[in-house]
């Protein structure tokens, strides 16, 4: 049976054909608790059975560092037992758990992050079939590096070790086309698998991840080797004659059809483009995308696409926030979409009485059915009564009443049998009992990333120290918001024009909309895209 809650209160996802191979990219908020209290469906969670998963494991040594148990099960009962764990210490304990998915899933001589593992953790080192990395993956790991060097969790010079070691390797043997690296590649030798794109969007995620290790080991040679793989991308080429970029390319087929003309998780891609120092996309290629979908949450309109994820990866590294370009307010857009997704869960108690203000969240995930592309705020058809703990984690420094509420109610009342090796497990669906035997590293990854920038905004603070990105900012006409008029505004252009033209002020979309009541309404929508 399901344990009864203990507390009252509280990717990249493309889609596409290459060739013969279907390839899959997994890329993957506490307002006021107006629900009653929810108890915990009856339905058991189950897990699949546990099978041999190849790692490269941490010492007993190395998870007492981390300050873990090698029984997460039992952890979490301590941790619930007296009510004592407070909210920090549980997202500290999160984070650690994140971390030790990075430090066990990385190769040791590639510094190539796996893509997905398994959530019980790994048996031993070395066994079973070639492990597929993934390079937003490892993005996400360099990252975590930074966070576990920062806080104490990790030795400095073990985290520069393994920097250093990911970077010479990216640079010197890793697979790429002009630059952009293949979405999956072997973690033994770098090499393209699955007949898979060489990826804009996941190039851009290793990149971050690379320059904010620079920035945190300055003068180093991970960090030369860093800012020559940041050199070494031509943001043109992927172009292909047309305003926007496409998002990807294939040996077999040259540019997919799919491109970044659409609100989306490419904020951090453009920015890195417009930056670069020897290759820069020109400037007029931020202006080329289309501003939109558009919905409305409290009467005031705001750019979104279904998965969350998509507000997420982007403000992991770029600081957003008090500033606006000619079109509008992005920190400010992400809270919105992430009220808007609470709400719709809200509205579909009625088919899911366990979804509510305490326990909501989907984005990209594997589902019992398979992968799901799902969201809202027009929820997705094909939710089922799914919960993705990033969903929620991913959003916290958008919202972090409505977000911490959520992930804290699925510790407390699920963790169980959802509080596994690294963390909260990447699905589980309490109406059927389903829970998902994988974890899939850019979900881990955004959680502690978004964890830590709530926290002390330190991944903010590296990332924008780069000089690209501050180049890149000024090149968008990024300029501070006025407090006094812009600070609650998500948008400066008329979502109903046919195509957007800045206006001096946001748009009210529905001036007979009760604040805060309704589901939210889609109101303008461009062409579909590969997602």
């Amino acid at each position: 049976m399901l344990p009864t809650p203990r507390r009252t209160a509280p990717r990249v996802a493309v889609v596409a054909a290459l060739g013969a191979a279907l390839v899959v990219a997994a890329i993957p908020s506490r307002v006021g608790n107006t629900n009653a209290p929810q108890r915990a469906q009856t339905t058991p969670l189950t897990t699949q059975a546990d099978e041999p998963v190849t790692a490269w494991a941490v010492s007993p040594a190395g998870l007492q560092g981390l300050g873990l148990s090698g029984e997460p099960q039992r952890e979490w009962a301590a941790a619930t037992s007296d009510h004592d764990l407070s909210d920090t210490a549980f997202l500290d304990l999160w984070q650690r758990r994140c971390l030790l998915y990075f430090l066990e899933h990385t190769h040791p001589e590639t510094g190539l992050t796996a893509d997905r593992a398994k959530a019980h953790g790994p048996a031993s080192a070395g066994e079973g079939e070639p492990v597929v990395a993934s390079v937003a993956s490892t993005g996400f790991a360099l990252t975590a590096l930074v966070v576990g060097a920062e806080r104490g969790w990790i030795d400095r010079d073990e985290a520069y070790q393994r920097y250093e070691t990911a970077v010479r390797f990216l640079y010197e043997r890793v697979d790429h086309e002009r630059g952009f690296f293949y979405h999956f590649v072997d973690a033994d030798n770098g090499r393209r698998v699955w007949a898979c794109e060489a990826s804009s969007i996941d190039t851009a995620l290793l990149l971050a991840g690379a320059l904010t290790a620079a920035q945190a080991f300055p003068d180093t040679e991970a960090a030369r080797l860093s800012q020559a793989i940041y050199e070494r991308v031509e943001w043109p080429w992927m172009l292909d004659g047309h305003a926007t970029m496409s998002m990807g390319w294939t040996p077999e087929g040259g540019f997919i059809p799919w491109r970044w003309d659409h609100f989306s998780e490419h904020l951090v891609l453009q920015l890195l483009g417009l930056g670069s120092p020897t290759h820069p996309l020109p400037a007029e290629s931020w202006d080329a995308w289309t501003r939109g979908p558009v919905y409305e949450h409290d009467r005031q309109g705001f750019m979104s696409f279904p998965p969350l994820f998509v507000h997420q990866f982007s403000h992991a590294w770029v600081d957003f926030r008090d500033q606006r370009d000619d079109y509008a307010n992005y920190w400010r857009n992400s809270q919105l979409a992430t009220l808007a997704h609470q709400s719709m869960f809200d509205a579909l108690r009625k088919r899911f009485p366990h979804y509510g203000q305490m326990l909501w969240g989907v984005t990209s995930s594997d589902s019992a059915d398979g992968y799901r592309a799902w969201g809202g705020p027009d929820p997705s058809p094909e939710i089922d009564g799914t919960i993705v703990p990033c969903a929620a984690a991913g959003s916290i420094p958008f919202a972090p009443q409505a977000c911490i509420t959520a992930v804290r109610h699925m510790f407390d009342a699920y963790g169980e049998t959802t509080w596994r090796r690294y963390g909260l497990v990447d699905a589980f669906n309490p109406l059927t009992g389903w829970v998902n035997r994988d974890v899939i590293g850019i979900d881990v990854g955004i959680t502690l990333l978004m964890i830590e920038n709530q926290r002390s905004g330190l991944v903010w603070r590296k990332f924008m120290a780069d000089p690209g990105i501050r180049l890149a900012m000024d090149r968008a006409n990024f300029r501070a918001i006025c407090p006094e008029t812009e600070s609650v505004q998500a948008l400066f252009f008329d979502p109903r024009a046919p195509a957007p033209e800045p206006i001096a002020s946001a748009v009210v979309l529905n001036e007979t909309a009760e604040p805060g009541g309704g589901e939210p309404a889609q109101v303008a929508e461009p062409a579909p895209s590969a997602h």
